[in-house]
């Protein structure tokens, strides 16, 4: 039987980079459980869609969250990503914020 999930890959590398906004593509892949290719793609989906920000440091990717975006269902449209975040992400993390 084929295991499910409530949140989606895109909700799970979103909880990824604000566990760790300097993380490689590669350890987001592997924590979510998909392709490198497919987390680059999620990752160039949420860029593209304003969810977050990707500056180059070095050879690195530094990751910036807009947690004013709202969530894009329209059932859960009233509800901003930084709820999302709060709820789930790593309690011992703060969700970095490009809105500040």
């Amino acid at each position: 039987m084929a295991h499910w999930t409530f949140l989606t890959n895109h909700a799970h590398v979103l909880l990824c980079v604000a566990d760790n906004p300097n993380a490689r593509l590669r350890d987001v892949a592997e924590q979510v459980g998909i392709t490198e290719r497919a987390a680059q793609r999620i990752v160039t989906e949420l860029e593209e869609a304003g969810y977050l920000e990707r500056e180059r440091d070095g050879r690195r990717n530094i990751y910036r969250l807009n947690t004013a975006m709202p969530l894009r269902h329209p059932l859960d449209r009233a509800h901003r990503i930084g709820e999302l975040l709060s709820t789930f992400a790593n309690p011992t993390t703060q969700p970095v914020d490009s809105t500040s």
